[in-house]
């Protein structure tokens, strides 16, 4: 299929697109909401890559993280509550030259789409998945998520929330076929945009988990860690999400790990003392399922048409 990417990727105009090439419609986030650094992210991506626009797509469900492919000039597809996966696999399924964005919330993924996450991940399609964790519902107004930490008061739960949190990581590094997995800060620009790159550059699907922060409902949840980065654990490899060795040294809590190491990523998910940063898990050779699914996507009518004759001919009497 990489013939006929390649020949659909031909038909393109050649020009250099800038970052305004990029910016739909004026945000409508909350100030200080931790969405807008990584739109900012994605757009200043878009633009080193020069992906065209025509040939990008961003795909969301619902929430504050799914407003986000009205801010995007590129093609999207704002769907329902937790549906953005499968959205996500049929387009890519049919459409191998597109550039993919998947952008969910806590709410959006780890509730309602529970169960489209977690086969999207085992397909290992290649699209890069950004879930930005807030731990609340902030768009229908502050209720519980699947993240929400014990305690924490919202209008579903006035009295603190009685239940243990879902941890998107561990969840994640637990589902057959996982290819990428990794953890990232809306507060930490560099680190930021380094881990959206290297997910966009992992072939398959790239899951990123961002700490981001509401400025309205759970200003408090991550407030410590970005006034003290040693609540944060950054994960150094060199085969790792790469970081400017000046600004590695942000983060006081330091450790080399290996990312081919599932077992390594999964205790270090589950750990409670920092959140850690950085690439947890990669494995390059995983099964793709998109590969199987184009499969005749380069066939003329008469092919097509000739192998359903085929196989309707076994059924004659």
């Amino acid at each position: 299929m990489q013939g006929l990417r390649n020949e659909w990727e031909a038909e393109a105009p050649q020009r250099t697109c800038t970052l305004e090439d990029y910016q739909g419609a004026a945000p409508r986030w909350c100030p200080g909401c931790g969405d807008h650094a990584v739109l900012n992210a994605v757009q200043k991506l878009a633009r080193d890559k020069q992906l065209p626009p025509e040939k990008t797509m961003v795909v969301s469900g619902i929430g504050c993280s799914s407003r986000f492919p009205h801010y995007m000039s590129t093609y999207g597809f704002h769907g329902l509550h937790g549906r953005a996966f499968p959205v996500a696999c049929g387009v890519r399924s049919r459409r191998p030259d597109l550039h993919m964005f998947v952008v969910t919330g806590d709410g959006d993924c780890c509730a309602i789409g529970t169960a489209h996450w977690i086969h999207a991940i085992r397909y290992n399609m290649d699209f890069t998945v950004l879930l930005l964790d807030n731990n609340i519902y902030g768009l229908t107004k502050n209720q519980t998520s699947p993240t929400t930490h014990i305690g924490e008061k919202s209008n579903t739960h006035p009295r603190g929330n009685v239940l243990p949190p879902l941890n998107p990581l561990s969840v994640t590094l637990g589902i057959t076929n996982a290819s990428f997995v990794a953890q990232t800060v809306d507060w930490n620009p560099p680190h930021l945009f380094n881990t959206i790159r290297s997910a966009y550059e992992h072939k398959g699907t790239s899951f990123v988990r961002i700490l981001q922060r509401c400025p309205h409902f759970t200003q408090h949840i991550f407030a410590e860690a970005q006034n003290d980065m040693s609540q944060c654990r950054l994960l150094l490899h060199e085969d790792g999400i790469p970081l400017d060795p000046q600004l590695q040294r942000l983060f006081p809590n330091r450790t080399a790990h290996n990312p081919n190491d599932l077992a390594a990523a999964r205790r270090i998910a589950s750990s409670e003392d920092a959140y850690p940063v950085g690439l947890l898990y990669r494995d390059p050779n995983a099964a793709r399922y998109d590969l199987q699914t184009q499969a005749g996507l380069g066939r003329s009518q008469a092919e097509k048409m000739a192998a359903t004759e085929k196989w309707l001919s076994r059924y004659e009497l």
